[in-house]
């Protein structure tokens, strides 16, 4: 137990987060909380050390960065080499990179839903850490835990079907694919569709009765204004896999709306001396006054409409949840995430019943060669830009990345410190009120060996620093 002479805390392994970062939080002589910081620990330099490589090698060896969401930087790799050769890919291949991607976004937000976040929200968060996790899901409801596990099998075999693996897929190639759908692995994914479908509505449910009962923490959490950014069909409809980039302000108000291969005319990075992840921001606004936030919250925020019947439904009472306001409390990623996950599961059908979506012209072998690429997709956790320079050879002599969770960094780090504030009074200080703090980075579903381009880990460390600059506690947990 914490006694009133502990000034500082550091959760570290912060847990059930893909990567490895750590908290501090910083307590004054009172005992109340001064700030908190949340810090990327990880390095490894990815964009260096695909110079050289082959432009189109990039959708193999780009996804290696993370084994959570692989299918992300596959499509993305292969769009920026689409656009680097001057070789689109035709109709039927965007289809089925589509269907790809919707069953990445069904088994990451499925995952992240039930056996991530759920932990916190079904057994509670202070419920003993050595029953508040999967484990203890399963014991408390076995027939839901199965649930779960089967949706996100659903979107896993999605991919494996179109790939050949669930992990690192081979697919995606610039100018289109390399795989066509055969009329039998059609039949036996839309064999699934039914029981994924049940089983998101019943995430919904879960989320919406906990929500009924838990409002005055979702209220006082990590609420706060920030602008919201991403992609939008021309109707301002929810987008995944193409469209424009939309950034709104805090109040809702348009500010930009540009393709995607223009991001740097409208995005920056700024740099802090305690962590690895930069954290971008709109230029025009500059630093820290245009952060913005993306993934499920940012997306909902930004689009007007879903193109699928029951997820258009359900973003109809979201935009009631803040008076038709962008909607700012971070709790309410996790029922902006369902939702995106019920359009995606809907999408699935809708692209299976097109007749192209099994058509055998899946490459555009034609080149007009540009020298420049942008791939832009809406990853599980926001806007992801892979941005590809090469020379006539197609040898790169360039590479940027910028992902969803650094997009997310300035937010995550508001969030942190805007929990601790909350949370923590100068009163002995509980393991639950720690794993708010863990919480609040729990909610943007970061995955931090994308956002520094390293090998992932599952854990996260939370330091006590006393008034002298001293650290008094370290809390370090393994995944």
């Amino acid at each position: 137990m914490e006694t009133m002479e502990t000034r500082k805390i550091t959760i570290e392994p912060v847990t059930r987060i893909e990567g490895h970062a750590k908290v501090t939080i910083h307590l004054d002589s009172n005992g109340n909380v001064e700030r908190a910081l949340f810090h990327v620990n990880e390095f490894r330099g990815f964009e260096k050390f695909c110079e050289g490589r082959m432009y189109f090698e990039m959708p193999a060896i780009t996804p290696r960065i993370c084994g959570i969401c692989p299918v992300s930087h596959h499509l993305a790799a292969a769009k920026a080499g689409d656009a680097l050769a001057g070789s689109p890919p035709p109709r039927p291949a965007s289809l089925l990179r589509e269907l790809m991607h919707m069953g990445q976004i069904i088994q990451s937000h499925g995952m992240h839903f039930f056996e991530l976040a759920g932990p916190d929200l079904l057994l509670g968060f202070d419920a003993d850490p050595a029953v508040r996790n999967v484990v203890g899901l399963i014991q408390t409801d076995a027939q839901l835990a199965l649930k779960a596990v089967n949706l996100r099998k659903y979107g896993q075999e999605i991919i494996k079907t179109l790939g050949g693996r669930k992990v690192h897929p081979n697919f995606a190639v610039p100018g289109g694919v390399n795989k066509a759908l055969r009329p039998e692995e059609r039949d036996q994914i839309l064999a699934g569709y039914d029981e994924a479908l049940q089983t998101v509505q019943l995430g919904l449910k879960i989320f919406k009765d906990w929500a009924e009962k838990n409002i005055e923490d979702i209220n006082k959490f990590a609420v706060f204004s920030t602008g919201y950014f991403g992609l939008v069909t021309p109707e301002d409809g929810l987008e995944l896999y193409e469209g424009e980039c939309k950034l709104i302000d805090a109040n809702g108000r348009p500010l930009e709306r540009f393709p995607g291969h223009r991001y740097l005319d409208y995005i920056a990075e700024h740099v802090e001396d305690w962590s690895y992840l930069k954290f971008p921001y709109y230029k025009k606004m500059g630093w820290p006054a245009g952060v913005y936030r993306v993934g499920p919250l940012g997306r909902l925020n930004v689009a007007q409409k879903i193109d699928t019947p029951l997820a258009n439904a359900e973003l109809q009472e979201f935009k009631k949840l803040n008076g038709g306001w962008p909607v700012e409390n971070t709790l309410f990623y996790h029922y902006a995430r369902l939702i995106e996950c019920l359009f995606a599961v809907e999408k699935v059908h809708v692209l299976l019943d097109d007749p192209d979506i099994l058509s055998t012209e899946i490459l555009n072998t034609r080149r007009e060669w540009v020298g420049e690429g942008v791939g832009v997709i809406e990853a599980p956790r926001g806007t992801l830009f892979h941005h590809y320079w090469a020379n006539r050879n197609g040898q790169l002599q360039r590479v940027n990345l910028i992902v969803a969770t650094g997009h997310n960094n300035w937010a995550m780090s508001k969030a942190v410190d805007s929990v601790a504030k909350t949370y923590i009074d100068g009163q002995p200080i509980r393991e639950g009120l720690l794993n708010r703090v863990e919480a609040a980075i729990r909610a943007y579903d970061p995955c931090l060996s994308c956002s520094t381009h390293a090998i992932g880990q599952m854990p996260i460390v939370i330091e006590i620093i006393d008034a002298n600059g001293e650290v008094v506690q370290t809390l370090r947990r393994d995944s």
